[in-house]
Parts: C-alpha cells; sequence; structure tokens
C-alpha cells in the first residue's frame, strides 16, 4: 500500500449535487488537473468556461441503454483502479491513463423517493450504478486514488493541492472511509424502500446520520451530545434515514429546540418516552417523565388541568424531570411550570407569551414537536452489546369490547373509564408495571421492580389518601398475594391481562374484597 502524498493529475467530475462544482473545478484547473466529466455536470462545466473533457469523448464510447451504461469502461474504471507501482505496463498496453481523483455524489434516491407520485418504475432508475462503482473503485484505490463524495472536502481538498501540490494519505483514508460510508447508506436506503413494510429480512441494513444541533456553529466533531448516561461518557445522536411509510413519521430529531442547553443523551431518551405516552390522548393531556419512567400523567378538559394535575400527581418524583403536552404551551402554563425544576417542556406550539416567560428560565430546553398523532405500525429497536433486537412496536389499542369482566361485581362505567386511562399509561411504564388511577390522572406508579408485589406495594403507597381508584398492571398476577395488598385501599377495579394458572386464585381474592376485575387478553411489558 502507497502510503506517500500522491499528486492530482486528471480528475473525474460526476456529481448529482452540483453545489459549489464549478467553484472547485476551477481550483483544480488552477491546479493543471485535466477535467473529465458526464452528462449534467460536464454540461455545466463547459457552460461555466471551464476546460472538461466529456466521457464519452474520453472512452471513445457514446452514453447508451438511456444513459444506463456511461462509466463502466476499461478507461475509466482501469484508470481509478490501478496499481501505479504494478499496473503502468498493462495500462500503457490498453492506452489507460491513470484518474486520481473522483468526485462523484450519487442520484438523490431519497429525494426521489419522497416525491408525491412517484412511481416504482421511476424510483428504480433513480438507483445509481455507475457512481457507486467509481466511489467504491477509487476508496478501494486509496492507495493511489482519492475520491470525495461530501461538498463540505471540496475547499480541504483545493487548500491542500494550493498548499502542498499532492494530497496525503491521511486524507485519502478519511475520505475513503466516508466514501463507503455514503455508498453503504445509499445501498441500505434501496433495501428499506423494497423491502415490505414491518418485514425482517436474513440480511438488513439500516442507515443513519449524525445529527447534530443547528443551534452550534463549531466542528461537527463538538457537535456530539454533552455526554452519555453519565459525564465521563461519549455520546452522540444519528438520526434514521427511512424510506417513505417504512419508519416513524415523529422523529424528535427534527423537533425545534427553541432554547436552553443542548440536549443531552439522557434528555432524548426521556423525551422520546413522554412524547410517546403523551401521544395516546386525544383530549388535553401531560405526561411528566423522570429517569424513563412516568412519575404523573393526566387529561383534562383544559391543558392546563392536564398539566397542574400530572405534575401535582408526583410532585417529589417530576423533580429535575420532564413534562410534554399535546397541545399548545399558553402563558399560563408557562408560568406555572417555570416555578417547577424541569429539564424539558415538550409541547405542539409554543405562544409568544409562553416564550417570554420561559425567557427568564435559561436552562429549561423547550421542544416544539409539532402536532401528535398516534404511533404507527413500525418496527422498534435497540442494541444489546453490539448486536440489535428489533420488534414491532405496540400499538395495539384495548377499548371497552375488549375487556372480559372476570369477578361477580362488575365495574361500573365511571371505573371502565378509569380503566382504560390507566391502561394506556401502564404500557408505557417499565415493567414490572403497576398504575393507580382516577379517570383523570394517576395517583401512584410503581415501575421497574424484579418483584410485582413490590410493583403493587409502590403504587398503592403513592396513591394513598388521594382518593377512590382503579388499578392497572401491564402483566397478570401470579400469586393472589397482590390482591391481598389492597385491602385497606381505596381501589375498587383492576384491568390486567389475565392468563395466569392461578386465575381463579386471583379472581377469588377479588371477590372475596368486592373489587371489580377485567381481563384485556394481551399484556403490555416494556423493558426499556
Amino acid at each position: 500500500m502507497n502510503t506517500q502524498p500522491t499528486t492530482i493529475k486528471k480528475a473525474l467530475l460526476s456529481v448529482s449535487d452540483k453545489r459549489g462544482i464549478v467553484e472547485f473545478a476551477s481550483k483544480l484547473v488552477a491546479a493543471d488537473v485535466e477535467i473529465i466529466s458526464t452528462g449534467g455536470t460536464a454540461k455545466i462545466l463547459q457552460e461555466s468556461g471551464i476546460p472538461a473533457i466529456a466521457v464519452e469523448a474520453y472512452t471513445n464510447s457514446p452514453e447508451m441503454m438511456g444513459g444506463r451504461v456511461k462509466t463502466m469502461h476499461p478507461a475509466i474504471m482501469g484508470g481509478i483502479l490501478g496499481l501505479r507501482d504494478r499496473d503502468s505496463a498493462e495500462a500503457s498496453i490498453h492506452s489507460i491513463s491513470w484518474i486520481d481523483l473522483v468526485v462523484c455524489n450519487l442520484y438523490p434516491f431519497e429525494q426521489t423517493i419522497k416525491k408525491q407520485g412517484i412511481t416504482f418504475d421511476e424510483a428504480i432508475e433513480h438507483i445509481d450504478i455507475g457512481g457507486p462503482t467509481m466511489i467504491r473503485a477509487a476508496a478501494k484505490n486509496l492507495g493511489w486514488a482519492c475520491v470525495i463524495t461530501d461538498i463540505s472536502d471540496y475547499d480541504r481538498i483545493a487548500l491542500e493541492l494550493s498548499t502542498n501540490k499532492c494530497i496525503s494519505y491521511e486524507t485519502r483514508v478519511c475520505l475513503a472511509t466516508k466514501a463507503f460510508a455514503h455508498t453503504a447508506a445509499y445501498d441500505s436506503l434501496i433495501q428499506d424502500y423494497l423491502l415490505p413494510k414491518d418485514s425482517f429480512p436474513k440480511e438488513l441494513s439500516l442507515t443513519f446520520k449524525l445529527h447534530v444541533d443547528s443551534r452550534i456553529t463549531v466542528d461537527s466533531q463538538d457537535r456530539l451530545l454533552r455526554y452519555g448516561e453519565n459525564p465521563h461518557q461519549k455520546a452522540a445522536a444519528y438520526k434514521a434515514i427511512r424510506a417513505p411509510g417504512k419508519g416513524s413519521s415523529f422523529s424528535l430529531l427534527d423537533c425545534n429546540v427553541l432554547q436552553g442547553k443542548q440536549l443531552s443523551f439522557n434528555n432524548l431518551g426521556d423525551a422520546q418516552k413522554a412524547i410517546e405516552a403523551v401521544s395516546e390522548f386525544t383530549s388535553p393531556a401531560c405526561v411528566a417523565i423522570k429517569h424513563a419512567i412516568p412519575c404523573g400523567v393526566a387529561i383534562g378538559t383544559t391543558i392546563f388541568d392536564a398539566v397542574r394535575s400530572a405534575i401535582e400527581a408526583d410532585s417529589l418524583s417530576v423533580f429535575g424531570g420532564i413534562a410534554a403536552l399535546n397541545k399548545p404551551c399558553d402563558g399560563q402554563i408557562a408560568s406555572y411550570l417555570s416555578k417547577k425544576f424541569l429539564e424539558v417542556v415538550s409541547a405542539p406550539v409554543f405562544d409568544d407569551e409562553a416564550l417570554e416567560i420561559f425567557r427568564y428560565k435559561k436552562n429549561v430546553r423547550l421542544i416544539e414537536t409539532g402536532p401528535l398523532s398516534l404511533s404507527e405500525s413500525t418496527l422498534a429497536g435497540k442494541f444489546f452489546g453490539d448486536d440489535l433486537l428489533l420488534q414491532q412496536r405496540d400499538v395495539l389499542t384495548i377499548s371497552k369490547e375488549n375487556l372480559t369482566i372476570a369477578t361477580k361485581k362488575k365495574p361500573t362505567q365511571q371505573e371502565i373509564e378509569q380503566l382504560l386511562f390507566a391502561w394506556k399509561v401502564v404500557r408505557h411504564v417499565r415493567s414490572n408495571a403497576i398504575v393507580v388511577a382516577n379517570e383523570r390522572s394517576t395517583l401512584g406508579i410503581g415501575s421497574g421492580q424484579v418483584s410485582r408485589v413490590d410493583a403493587v406495594k409502590i403504587a398503592i403507597g403513592k396513591a394513598k389518601g388521594k382518593g377512590p381508584a382503579v388499578l392497572a398492571s401491564d402483566a397478570f398476577f401470579p400469586f393472589r398475594d397482590n390482591i391481598d395488598l389492597l385491602k385497606d385501599s381505596e381501589i375498587s377495579a383492576i384491568i390486567q391481562p389475565g392468563g395466569s394458572v392461578r386465575d381463579a386464585e386471583v379472581i377469588q381474592a377479588c371477590d372475596e374484597l368486592g373489587l371489580a376485575m377485567v381481563f384485556t387478553g394481551n399484556r403490555c411489558f416494556s423493558h426499556s
């Protein structure tokens, strides 16, 4: 492998994104670089007075098959791939000249498939073949060739050429790395487009792009997250690039951050959980989250009522947490929340009065989500080590018609409304999960316990003295001891999946205490 600097005598320019290409080509000409170019790139260069040899003139072979074949020619591929210290004689026999620099970015497949009304055939025609081949060839031959796929690298190469008259090995390795990432991301998006929705293929490629806070203008490596879960851990956020209809229509990374410090690793995780939970509700709702666990959830006749109820559901736990609203945040809400210690407040929109009030709480991050809707049935995943687990999102809704009454006592209509509210909340609580609630607000939440009995104890302990309530469990009760704990509580009804081998014992315990209990037939574990 040649690790010495290489001179650039001949460059091949073939770009879909033509921003800056004329200026860069001018600098190449000034550095005595001969330019070969394709189609539209050649046309724009020639019209700008830059000498550029068209590929068909260079290869003495016309473009054919509607432009599908133009650069796949030995004069091009041999010129890029040849090893200068080994293949010179063979290149001379076949009249192949070395191509030292390839500047190429690909047909805009991502933009194409996002267009309204685009047909499958039209999308397929925008799959670049020659471009990825040239890019990969130049990247493979990094000992001798240089490749640019990112227009932000034009100035770097132009400066290196003007200063040193050559390109360093370190630069060639860096650009080759970016080139392989570019083609890999391109191919993975094509796979995503072709795959049936929510399928689990034998081999799966996903592509992500480093997300940077647009309010930060320093070098990209300084745009990483402030730190990970702990200050000694480096962290970054990457945005998924998906074909239309294959991923969620909502991305937290697309939201406007209106003020406050850069969102941290923990902020992003907690905010996502809060927004997913509050999206369950169409009536005014607020979800308060701490350490990825709901500590207060409420609905109200107004969004202010919902916010106040959610915060007061567990005002101690919400300290330093996150509040997510599903309706606009106004001055009244901002005045109330600004008196609390919160890391993040999210809402579809913040009015001017709210922004003015929050302006004096500079460290509170404000996330403007836009209108929210229920999560789509897409795939969700998490890493375990270096490997990936994928599953369909849990978007199963439970209504009154899905409930099976298991006890002698039937729940009242009011209790059914309370139970359905509690069920919407419990599936966003880390298992083992227990939620005690009335029809408008959570009163106590037991989360993330290895024993369901402990989760029950925590939830009813937090709800004690707050009035009549119902209880939701994300999975069945394995023993009646969970029910026995409710003996002196104000709980009147229970919602749970059912399906335990000891359901009969659990039902008997409810009958002994005069409790109503309904089965959903489906559990809603959340282990993250």
